[in-house]
């Protein structure tokens, strides 16, 4: 029972901590990584509350570390996700009728456990598991997935407070329903954030959940799930199973109680699966709603009046932290001439002084890509740039795979503004970029907009307004997120709602009340105090 109308703490941003040398969370992390390295990790899946382990097993290495073991995890079926959704569908009922309060309850406590006891946990296992630095994994795992948990928690209340009018002798109300039926959350090795926000934003709002992870991202799934479960939720809420795409797909997107998707992946996968769910639309009991965030090729681009060394700073960070692995990392610009000889020579000389390696090193800026596939693909891209007559290499273009999957931050500069790199999603360390007159600023804009199917990030660096807002006009549609003078990657929950358009997702902006609005299910709710009794109207009184 309810006795009041709650208010929740307000959301505030996580406090991003430093990891400078003798500080107390570097201590505490180095204890953290030492701790897990120090042992091999057994890892089942989560289905109703309970820990499923099968005799198929798959190992887990760091990719920067390949001959190190972190431990295994148990392979799932058809069957485990059979019994997922099962599941997911048996807590159902009991969820969507526990009050709202005591589901934020549970997500607020989340929060504050990650950014307290779980902190240097989560940080270790994404840095082991996904070869993040301390910095990159403090941002991601912990800041904003905690940002995550309270900002939802904020905005559903938000929600929950849209009420319609009511005329005299009536109450109108708006209750806001789960979706019939489960979600399924898909979640990438990128961001261990977004892996605990697309099964957590559903459930905060009623919904029940079959969750999974990339394989590459089981590590740190795991600490997320055990999170979860220490804050209190049911079981059966969500649920987490390891069985490749097609295993899943198969089951999920041919079950009525299919409700709807939350994907961060690759555009093609997200083609996939948005033509299997309508070529099996007859089936489901309801439209299932469907929200992703796929790929991009994001942009900066610099006008004259930009100050080159402020250019080169964005395309430094934003084109090679986390080894370019975000989907808002700059992987295309374009300079002025009249730029471009500074900010080549200060892009070359941050370039060279890079550390790479193991990012239980701190010293080390750069560390390695995923995986094989993702080194294989991303050196293939350098191999064919050092012999194309149309690019060049200015910097980096090493790569080794023999001790991890390790590709120096490589940046190639190319005279044609269609040239390969230019236009297809790389997802690694490797930035082009196009020198173009001027003179010619307008028409460099209007090739940008014209060169991706992507719109998920870009910048514009400059100093004179008028070219500030010629490039926000000519590039209305070409990014989702779009920044002036910053880099374009560190979109933050509560400030800049993340999401892009095209080819780059839905955009329904994770990190906003925005994409809370797609879990639920509004019902009108009229109630009439004294009802009529007389079906004549008064104008059938007379003539």
């Amino acid at each position: 029972m309810s006795n009041g109308f709650f208010d929740v703490p307000i959301a505030e941003n996580e406090k991003v901590l430093s990891y400078a040398p003798g500080s107390p969370e570097k201590v505490e992390l180095k204890k953290a990584l030492a701790n897990l390295k120090s042992r091999k990790e057994d890892i089942p899946m989560t289905i109703g509350g309970k820990k499923v382990f099968t005799k198929n097993k798959a190992s887990i290495h760091p990719p920067h570390e390949l001959k190190h073991t972190l431990g295994h995890y148990s392979k799932g079926t058809e069957k485990h996700v059979k019994d997922a959704i099962k599941a997911a569908m048996a807590a159902k009922e009991d969820w969507a009728n526990m009050p709202w309060q005591e589901r934020a309850a549970i997500f607020l406590k989340a929060a504050d456990l990650l950014s307290g006891p779980y902190r240097q946990r989560m940080n270790a296992a994404t840095m082991l598991c996904q070869s993040k630095n301390a910095y990159q994994a403090e941002i991601d795992s912990v800041a904003e997935m905690a940002d995550f948990f309270r900002f939802n928690v904020q905005y559903m209340t938000e929600i929950y407070a849209v009420q319609p009018e009511s005329a005299a002798g009536i109450w109108n109300r708006l209750e806001y329903r789960p979706l019939e039926g489960f979600i399924f959350a898909l979640t990438p090795f990128n961001f261990t954030s977004i892996a605990g926000n697309l099964p957590g934003a559903p459930a905060l709002m009623g919904n029940t959940v079959v969750w999974k992870p990339a394989n590459s991202q089981i590590y740190s799934a795991n600490v997320i799930m055990e999170l979860f479960e220490e804050a209190g939720l049911p079981d059966g809420v969500i649920n987490l199973v390891f069985v490749d795409g097609p295993t899943a797909g198969n089951v999920v997107f041919s079950n009525p109680d299919f409700g709807g998707l939350h994907f961060t992946g690759s555009t093609g996968v997200f083609n996939h699966l948005w033509k299997t769910m309508g070529e099996n639309i007859s089936t489901y009991k309801s439209y299932p709603r469907i929200v992703g965030e796929t790929g991009g090729k994001d942009f900066v681009i610099a006008h004259s009046s930009a100050n080159a060394k402020e250019v080169a700073t964005a395309l430094s960070r934003g084109a090679f932290e986390f080894q370019g692995q975000k989907c808002s990392a700059a992987s295309r610009a374009y300079i002025p001439k009249s730029l471009w000889k500074d900010v080549k020579s200060y892009v070359q000389k941050d370039l060279k002084s890079f550390k790479m390696g193991s990012p239980e090193d701190f010293r080390n800026f750069i560390n390695a890509v995923i995986d094989e596939k993702a080194f294989d693909k991303i050196s293939n891209y350098i191999k064919n740039a050092k012999k194309d007559k149309n690019a060049k290499i200015i910097a980096g273009g090493k790569f080794d795979k023999s001790k991890g999957y390790f590709i120096e931050p490589t940046v190639i500069e190319t005279n044609d503004p269609k040239y390969k790199t230019m236009c297809e999603e790389i997802f690694g360390p490797v930035l082009t970029v196009y020198v173009y007159e001027d003179k010619k600023y307008e028409e460099t804009l209007k090739i940008l907009d014209r060169t991706s199917e992507y719109a998920l990030t870009g910048a514009i660096f400059a100093k004179d307004r008028a070219a500030v807002v010629t490039a926000t006009t000519i590039l209305r549609n070409s990014a989702g997120n779009f920044y002036i003078n910053d880099k374009p990657t560190g979109a933050v929950v509560g400030q800049q709602p993340f999401g892009g358009a095209r080819a780059s997702g839905t955009n329904d902006k994770a990190g906003s009340v925005l994409n809370l609005y797609r879990w639920v299910s509004p019902r009108t709710i009229k109630e009439t105090f004294v009802a009529p009794r007389d079906y004549r109207y008064p104008f059938l009184a007379g003539k």
